[in-house]
């Protein structure tokens, strides 16, 4: 995984119906662009993050969970 500062990161639900989360990259603390990252999550929640395999970054714009 590889991510910039501004980028959105996408976190599905853990569970069928569970709504995930969108969070913008603050800024990036490992090598070349790897994890992990400063986001601040949709809820304002400020947190860092080791995103999992089904963890989505979008380069541009922001990406919906749908």
């Amino acid at each position: 995984m590889h991510a910039v500062v501004g980028d959105t990161i996408a976190v599905p639900g853990r569970r069928v119906g569970e709504t995930g989360r969108l969070g913008e990259v603050l800024e990036v603390k490992g090598a070349d662009g790897r994890p992990p990252y400063r986001v601040r999550w949709d809820d304002g929640h400020v947190a860092v993050c080791y995103p999992g395999p089904e963890t989505r970054v979008q380069h541009e714009g922001r990406l919906d969970l749908d």
